[in-house]
């Protein structure tokens, strides 16, 4: 038994040997995955607070007098121009045209008759029963009776001008709103609007701009139209984005004084989404979006390798020698996957985007190259400090 005692002492040194010496062993510099700071395509964005507001919007009057007879469309729905909305009782103002039109029919007989006897004065101004007193007399009396001709025609337009309006039509295409007065009720020009009908496709969007802004973006686009070269994108109260893009075809004259903004207009189509339903509806809130038409190139790195702290944003570079360093930089206009630095790096130097847990300043690491981002588009955002 004795003689086994120092085999089991060597096997069991044997077995604590390699842990011993891997304890002992000195741990490496970490690696880390860097990216090269390079030009990138950046689409420029500007983000405000609007409001859509309808291109058109009318208040359905009554032009005459009378009771309301029929309500033919369906409060809420869309309606096109030219649609039959209320019919007003007719019977007064159709016998309002039947008189005028004997009126004219009167004073037609009448002009007929003046015309024969100027005829016949001018006839008789060449014999002895002829004189120039008659044939004055007699033209005098035609040019009346046109004058009363032409008034009575002029009444009688007016009486089917009234009764046409007791048919109320659609002037533009939109959505109605509330009726105002039921059948039966008498209504007039004083009686206030009986409906409302805004129109829906397609809508403006209006936001207040700060001036800054917008020289700011005048003269970025000022190769493509100034404010006309950018595009306006919509994010709706739901936080989703509106699938169609829009223009801006106005800019106020006028700066106001307790803001110091112009206010900004741009239209943008509202197509129907479902039956009866459209993304955009008349007065609601929106964040608008400007972004450029075509991107611009800058230095960009993924965003992710951006970091902030109170004294703002920076970037951990990798030096020749490997060794870490901490950088300030300037964000210029990015995205939620690229930052854009605008000052801090040069160009083609390496950035730290994995593995930043493990580098301080000054520190050794193996660098290696990142794993590409997922594809992603560069939805529009303001700059701002990247996530730590």
């Amino acid at each position: 038994m004795m003689p086994r005692l120092p085999l089991v002492l060597l096997v069991a040194f044997a077995l604590l040997v390699p842990f011993a010496a891997d304890a002992q062993m000195p741990g490496g510099p970490p690696a880390v995955g860097v990216v090269r700071v390079q030009q990138r395509p950046i689409t420029e964005t500007e983000e405000f607070v609007g409001r859509i507001q309808a291109v058109n919007r009318v208040d359905l009057t009554a032009r005459v007098t009378g009771f309301v007879q029929e309500k033919l469309f369906a409060e809420g729905a869309e309606v096109q121009a030219g649609d039959l909305l209320y019919r007003l009782e007719r019977g007064p103002f159709e016998a309002a045209v039947a008189q005028q039109q004997a009126a004219v029919a009167q004073n037609t007989a009448l002009l007929t008759n003046a015309t024969i006897q100027l005829n016949r004065a001018q006839a008789l101004l060449n014999t002895p029963a002829g004189q120039r007193s008659n044939v004055d007399d007699a033209k005098a009396q035609q040019a009346s009776v046109a004058a009363q001709l032409m008034s009575a025609q002029a009444q009688l337009r007016i009486a089917e001008i009234n009764l046409d309006y007791t048919e109320i039509h659609a002037p533009i295409s939109g959505k109605i709103g509330l009726n105002t007065f039921s059948i039966g009720n008498v209504v007039s020009p004083s009686s206030g609007p009986l409906a409302r009908i805004v129109s829906q496709d397609p809508m403006n969007v209006l936001f207040p701009m700060a001036v800054r802004s917008q020289i700011e973006i005048s003269k970025r686009y000022a190769d493509r139209g100034g404010m006309a070269g950018v595009v306006i994108r919509l994010r709706l109260p739901d936080g989703t984005t509106y699938d169609q893009t829009g223009k801006i075809d106005f800019t106020g004259p006028t700066v106001a004084a307790n803001t110091d903004t112009v206010q900004v207009r741009g239209k943008i189509a509202n197509p129907m989404v479902r039956p009866g339903e459209r993304a955009l509806t008349d007065g609601e809130f929106v964040g608008v979006t400007l972004a450029g038409i075509e991107p611009v190139m800058a230095l960009a790195v993924p965003r992710a390798a951006v970091l902030s702290d109170q004294q703002g944003s920076y970037v951990y570079v990798v030096g020749k020698d490997n060794k870490v360093e901490q950088r300030r930089v300037t964000l210029g206009q990015s995205t939620p996957q690229q930052a854009v630095l605008a000052s801090g790096v040069a160009e083609g130097e390496m950035v730290v985007l994995e593995g930043l847990q493990r580098v301080r300043p000054g520190a050794l690491v193996m660098p290696g190259p990142a794993a590409p981002p997922p594809n992603a588009s560069d939805s529009a955002a303001k700059p701002g400090a990247a996530r730590q």
